[in-house]
């Protein structure tokens, strides 16, 4: 037998070749499918959640963070607008003076501004975004 010719033992180069290419797209198209089945049965499964997600610690996490955006950043935004707003009068220094209208500012800016847009971003997050958040009352 010549080194050129082909036996019933083996492939042949090209057939390998084509075995290997096969495998290839085979894996490529099973990777594939794998990964869309993934993603497409996982917010399907994820629905099934519903109401009882509001009996979980990360629900109960998530609405103590939600009362304290929602009451203690006018509070403590509040307070020290306030406090820096009084105390202002009475500072005879311009440095200091300018640190408690910052101050005030601030105070302004994050407690009356902010916190109250934080809220309606973590209302819109639960409702939206949390499976099953919009079945609990934050």
């Amino acid at each position: 037998m010549s080194a050129n010719s082909t036996s019933a033992s083996g492939p042949t180069d090209g057939q390998s070749s084509r075995i290997a290419r096969f495998a290839s797209k085979a894996g490529r198209f099973g990777l594939s499918v794998g990964l869309l089945s993934l993603i497409a049965v996982e917010p399907a499964l994820a629905q099934s959640i519903g109401e009882d997600f509001c009996n979980t610690d990360m629900a109960t996490t998530i609405q103590n963070l939600f009362t304290v955006i929602q009451f203690g950043g006018p509070l403590i935004g509040g307070t020290l607008a306030l406090g820096a707003a009084v105390a202002t009068p009475a500072v005879r220094r311009a440095d200091i003076k300018k640190e408690l209208k910052e101050i005030r500012n601030q105070g302004v800016i994050w407690g009356i501004i902010v916190a109250p847009l934080a809220t309606a971003i973590v209302q819109f997050l639960l409702n939206t975004v949390v499976s099953g958040g919009s079945s609990c009352a934050f």
